[in-house]
């Protein structure tokens, strides 16, 4: 049997101790750099561990070879040890990340609306900008983004086409009509517009003088190429559909009343994998659907929600709210709908009907604002698509495991 020892008992625990204890700590790095990113230059500026100030290293072109450059020379000044990067997330996109990333360093894009900032700062140059970024990623003070991986980011350039090309729809429409009131014209109240019936009524409108002739037709043509457009975006949408490893879990989101494919897909496409959120709450928070809050003390003051985080997201949750204003049912649209998603999707999304159509009802007989009754209902509807996406993504990394 071995012998008991109570000195080196001692030094085991506090060994491990020390090994618990250097796990929770955040990593070290050789070095911490700060790239201040633009169209055509980048300023760098480099931190060492410690307190030293850090040192501005001059700009470079932003260009793949000047960036590969940069970073072997300074893996050359560390001894090829490991550094980490970081700049503002903004027009410039993530290629300079996925670079960094593929030399072999750790690279985090921030929030620009969360760094820190001192009330007395009255200049900003490029210089100041990267020295700052650099002492704060050394101090740990800056906020990281998720950063959507090729495929994904893929996805949302195909989402966010099509919403441009909606945007751009409805201005061609809202042109049209009006140029036809200006005149004494419109469509009676009741009546659906841009259905076959419309067209030919407009088509039918006769002006006083031949330019105006001409304008109409200007004005219709470009609300049907318009339209012909953002017809085609959808249809390239579902047709790379299948092709998406986030398939089946868009799948599983059309169990819910008001979220079709395209809806899904947006959504999907903007906040990527949303079971990395812990809860809903961080979800809600994530999308700006929380309200803002100023307490102190015993003094709670809370406001309009932060309208922080993703927009396309949040505008396509609260368009996806305006459904729960009828009653609760199985409609023949909604079982075809929700025809491939699985039944647990399908039971989640029965209890979100019977919950958010009731709560719509309360709401708006309490005599809330209907645009602060979607918010309300959307706000909700974001926890019942956090529920099904923890659920379905195990079922998806099993699958391709």
């Amino acid at each position: 049997m071995k012998e008991f020892n109570a000195e080196t008992v001692r030094i085991e625990t506090a060994s491990a101790l020390d090994a618990v204890q250097e796990a929770g700590k955040p990593k070290r790095y050789a070095a911490y750099v700060g790239l201040d990113v633009h169209k055509e230059t980048i300023a760098v500026a480099i931190a060492s561990p410690g307190r030293e100030e850090p040192e501005y290293r001059g700009e470079i072109a932003h260009k793949r070879k000047s960036v590969q450059k940069l970073i072997g020379r300074l893996s050359k000044d560390f001894d090829g040890a490991v550094m980490l990067f970081c700049y503002e997330a903004g027009p410039c996109g993530y290629g300079l990340h996925r670079q960094i990333l593929g030399a072999g360093h750790d690279c985090e894009v921030v929030a620009p609306s969360l760094i820190p900032k001192k009330a007395g700062e009255r200049i900003k140059t490029d210089r100041r900008d990267a020295l700052k970024l650099a002492r704060l990623l050394r101090a740990g003070e800056l906020t990281g983004i998720w950063v959507p991986d090729e495929e994904q980011e893929a996805m949302r350039d195909l989402c966010r086409a099509r919403d441009d090309m909606k945007s751009q729809e409805r201005k061609a429409c809202q042109q049209l009509n009006a140029f036809v009131l200006r005149h004494g014209h419109h469509w009676p109240s009741g009546k659906n517009r841009w259905t076959a019936a419309h067209y030919n009524w407009l088509e039918s409108l006769k002006f006083a003088h031949d330019w105006q002739q001409v304008v109409l037709q200007e004005y219709i043509d470009a609300v049907k190429a318009a339209s012909a457009r953002v017809a085609e975006m959808m249809r390239q949408m579902l047709r790379v559909l299948p092709l998406w490893r986030l398939a089946p879990v868009v799948d599983g989101l059309t169990a819910l009343r008001g979220i079709d494919k395209l809806s899904a897909m947006t959504l999907l496409a903007e906040l990527g994998d949303i079971s990395r959120f812990q809860s809903p709450k961080q979800l809600m928070a994530y999308l700006g659907l929380v309200p803002g809050e100023h307490s102190s003390g015993g003094r709670r003051r809370q406001g309009a929600i932060t309208l922080t985080g993703n927009a396309h997201a949040r505008r396509t949750l609260v368009e996806s709210a305006w459904s729960y204003r009828f009653p609760a049912r199985q409609t023949a649209h909604l079982k075809r709908k929700a025809a491939a998603a699985s039944d647990e999707a399908k039971t989640i999304g029965w209890r979100a009907q019977k919950r958010l159509c009731g709560r719509y009802r309360t709401l708006t007989q309490a005599g809330k604002n209907t645009k602060l009754v979607c918010v309300a209902i959307a706000r909700e509807l974001a926890g019942f698509i956090w529920d099904i996406v923890c659920r379905e993504m195990p079922r998806l990394r099993g699958a391709a495991a």
